[in-house]
């Protein structure tokens, strides 16, 4: 009797497992997906099959105001609940099933839907009143996600959108016909789950409005951040650990109004012991970001790519248990798990580094781009 190593390794815990990559090109262009197929495929054997996806930024210029809603049914019975919902509290400008094709390494999908929608200002539930348009989003994603069983928002910002589910990247975008769409930022992900499920909503990347998120690690904090979180409104529902990163981030610089820098050093702050040794007004800073935002402290292994409607950033953790490595050439800036993946698609950068733990790359569209 023969042995397969490839299905025993996909039953293996690969704690070092899954695979990043992130795309900007600070002019605004944009690229077709079949850019970050490449590069994520190439590092195939960091996934296990069981989980990765895309995001992609500037790919709904004919409905760049609306806030588009990525949802996943597990039934027609949780369609409806969810549509009854929208239709209460959002103006609905379209309304169509995600184009898929079929393909063999996909099956048991779940019902996928997109909304291109904004927010009533009348006849609408007293408690969706008075918000502002990104919290009125925020509250309806969260409520159907805790609320509506077998229904599952998983993408919700504007000209932007999320692909994903469970296989291979290039089963993946081959499903969702990724080559289809152009964008100018592109973040993909290919997942190794180790201490949390394999299902398609809690594949990468995750998001709420416009912001998204890949990870490589784990986040061994999730608890306490999680109960962080809670106090301030957020439900998280997905059951895996990387969910909390996009709401940190979304309640520390849309609401709390921190810069990216400083967000950063919250999810990743410096030891005490550094903090110790800084100038008299750097160490009064960090010491409030700590006191404050004790509980926004992510720990564990990580290295992140978080996408926003401007930029991307990339982050590890304080003492880097995981790779990550930033490259530029000319309008392009790249992160990966592997410098490999990101020559696959440049072939010659201008320059190549990894970044510092703890330290963010943060690579921004230029400022003239709308």
């Amino acid at each position: 009797m023969g042995f397969d190593l490839g299905s025993r390794r996909q039953q293996e815990k690969e704690i070092s497992g899954c695979g990043i990559v992130g795309i900007l090109n600070k002019k605004g262009k944009r690229i077709s997906g079949e850019i970050a197929k490449q590069a994520i495929c190439l590092m195939n054997d960091r996934g296990n099959g069981l989980g990765s996806g895309f995001a992609a930024y500037g790919i709904y210029p004919d409905y760049k105001e609306l806030y588009a809603f990525h949802i996943m049914y597990d039934n027609l019975s949780a369609q409806s609940e969810a549509e009854e919902f929208l239709d209460n509290n959002f103006k609905l400008e379209k309304k169509e099933e995600i184009p898929h094709r079929d393909i063999p390494a996909i099956h048991s999908q779940p019902l996928l839907w997109r909304y291109f929608v904004e927010p009533k200002r009348s006849g609408i539930p007293k408690e969706m009143s008075g918000l502002e348009d990104d919290d009125y989003v925020v509250r309806a994603v969260l409520n159907i996600n805790a609320s509506v069983s077998g229904a599952y928002i998983f993408s919700s910002g504007k000209n932007m959108g999320v692909f994903k589910g469970v296989g291979f990247p290039k089963d993946i975008s081959e499903f969702y016909q990724i080559e289809m769409y152009e964008g100018y930022l592109w973040t993909a992900h290919n997942r190794f789950p180790t201490n949390t499920p394999g299902w398609w909503g809690g594949a990468h990347p995750f998001t709420l409005l416009d912001w998204s998120i890949v990870h490589n690690g784990e986040i061994s904090s999730y608890g306490i951040n999680k109960r962080y979180l809670e106090m301030f409104g957020y439900h998280l529902t997905l059951l895996t650990d990387t969910e909390v990163v996009a709401y940190l981030l979304d309640l520390l610089i849309r609401k709390h109004g921190l810069s990216i820098p400083l967000a950063c050093k919250v999810l990743a702050a410096p030891f005490w012991k550094d903090i110790d040794t800084m100038p008299e007004e750097e160490r009064k800073i960090f010491t409030a970001l700590r006191m404050v935002y004790g509980s926004a402290l992510v720990n564990g292994p990580f290295a992140i790519i978080f996408g926003h409607r401007r930029g991307m950033v990339g982050l590890n953790d304080r003492i880097k248990l995981r790779p990550l490595v930033a490259a530029s050439e000319g309008d392009f800036a790249y992160l990966a798990s592997e410098e490999s993946a990101i020559r696959e698609i440049c072939s010659h950068p201008d320059k190549v580094w990894s970044p510092t733990a703890g330290e963010p790359m943060i690579a921004e569209l230029d400022e003239q781009v709308d």
